[in-house]
């Protein structure tokens, strides 16, 4: 990635030592998983990188992303590859494909195995039609089969498996998905600079956005702005996600920006009723940070921010009652319509939420309190340090959730109707900074404007982060 800042170009990039760091982790965790298990530390470990498509029936082709557990291990950017480690050597091994001559005038350069192998540091590269008689010369087991661990997902993960040609080996599909899972949750030292990388520039392009948004402007036009920053700016390509760009009524929408409804829908002051609502929401996000450390229970967290957002609403007289009652009754989710949060990594709802280890996930009273829909992680405590994960907290009037909670017996008289009605087409307020746990805390790695004032004054031009803050 290069970064162009002023007359300068930085360079940020990412080092292979990630992945073979990755790499050594993921057999090291395996084999404490078979050791657990009484299972000999043989085998090997086969993912299969993903693959170009096509868009429809058309010759042109989807700007092509690499599967995110291949990524992990190796960091090939091109389609088409397999790899592998064996697991009791720790030997790693790529598998390009043999391309067409053709392949040279349309997309350039073929290059052999060997490039492969110098560039993404791995012990061995050879084509993919080699590959099962290179599999086949490994450490065979009592059938005289040698042993393949694939990755295959269960509860909202990924698979990443392919039969084909694999039919003269041992096949084991339930070990490895667990394990590269929750390596991926547990961010290293070289993961971690990344990610702060990515959030500088994140961060770096909401401002752009917040500064450039003017009266009359197009909710497309801010998300061009940000698309652009990130690119241009930060040499990121890629997006973790369809930009949310939504004013108005549109922000009561929690993915809006979708295709059916595309951001085209701006005043760089809060009224009277937006700074509550935020004041609600912002208040929310401090308490919950406050609070984050390893061993924390998650649903906690997530009635912490309800019950502050709950506070908020009553003391500005839109809610009455006890707020205790609210909460036993579910009020806070007829607001807060969604999880408190998800692992982040690779794929911006990570995986390691839905950890298949009973005692690892939320009780049925949990998931009953949230949603299970809307849980996005099954795990009711912080993990230990080095855990990465969005922390989004969130005041919406949604007028299909408001109606029948208005009617309820259970809830109608909690409403202050005038008032909330009075809101109706407000849209709502989100607040998602992505957070590291550390061994006492958490690190906040999005450094956006928060404060009214002072969000107020970067969108009046205002440098950011503050010129008395800077270094």
């Amino acid at each position: 990635m290069e970064v162009e800042n002023g007359n300068e170009v930085e360079t940020f990039v990412i080092p292979v030592e990630l992945y073979q760091t990755n790499r050594l982790k993921t057999i090291s965790t395996l084999k404490q998983r078979l050791l657990e298990q009484s299972r000999p530390l043989e085998g090997i470990i086969l993912l299969q990188g993903g693959e170009e498509h096509s868009r429809y029936c058309t010759d042109g082709v989807d700007l092509f992303r690499q599967e995110s557990y291949f990524a992990y291990l190796f960091g090939v950017i091109e389609p088409g590859l397999y790899g592998a480690i064996d697991i009791a050597t720790s030997r790693s091994y790529l598998f390009v494909p043999r391309l067409d001559p053709s392949y040279a005038v349309w997309q350039g350069k073929i290059e052999p195995p060997e490039h492969f192998k110098e560039k993404y540091a791995v012990d061995d590269a050879y084509y993919v039609d080699e590959m099962t008689g290179i599999l086949k010369e490994q450490e065979l087991n009592a059938e005289g089969k040698a042993l393949l661990f694939l990755l295959y997902g269960r509860e909202f993960e990924n698979s990443n498996e392919n039969n084909e040609g694999l039919e003269d080996f041992a096949a084991d599909r339930i070990t490895l998905h667990p394990v590269m899972s929750e390596c991926r949750v547990l961010k290293t030292k070289l993961e971690l600079d990344v990610l702060r990388y990515t959030n500088k520039v994140s961060s770096a392009a909401h401002v752009k956005v917040m500064r450039s948004a003017k009266p009359g402007m197009k909710e497309y036009q801010l998300e061009s702005i940000f698309l652009h920053e990130v690119y241009y700016n930060g040499g990121c390509r890629y997006v973790s996600y369809t930009c949310i760009c939504a004013t108005g009524p549109n922000s009561s929408i929690l993915h809006y920006g979708h295709a059916a409804a595309p951001n085209d829908r701006i005043n760089g002051k809060f009224t009277a009723d937006q700074k509550i609502i935020y004041e609600a929401v912002l208040k929310a996000q401090k308490a919950v940070m406050s609070q984050m450390k390893p061993g924390v229970n998650w649903v906690d967290m997530h009635k912490l921010a309800e019950e502050k957002i709950l506070e908020n609403l009553k003391a500005a007289g839109f809610l009455k009652g006890d707020v205790a009652a609210m909460m036993a009754a579910r009020l806070g989710a007829v607001f807060m319509p969604h999880g408190l949060g998800h692992f982040m990594g690779l794929d911006v709802h990570d995986t390691g939420g839905y950890p298949q280890a009973r005692n690892c996930r939320l009780s049925s009273e949990e998931y009953k309190f949230i949603g299970y829909g809307k849980a996005q992680r099954a795990r009711p405590q912080l993990v230990k340090d080095r855990a990465r994960s969005s922390r989004r907290d969130g005041c919406y009037f949604i007028d299909p959730l408001l109606d029948p909670a208005m009617e309820d017996p259970l809830t109608s008289s909690f409403f202050v109707k005038e008032n909330i009605d009075r809101l109706r087409g407000f849209g709502g307020v989100r607040l998602e900074d992505d957070v590291v746990v550390t061994a006492d805390g958490c690190e906040n790695l999005t450094n956006c404007p928060r404060e009214i004032a002072d969000v107020e004054a970067v969108m009046a031009g205002a440098p950011w982060p503050p010129t008395s803050s800077k270094k």
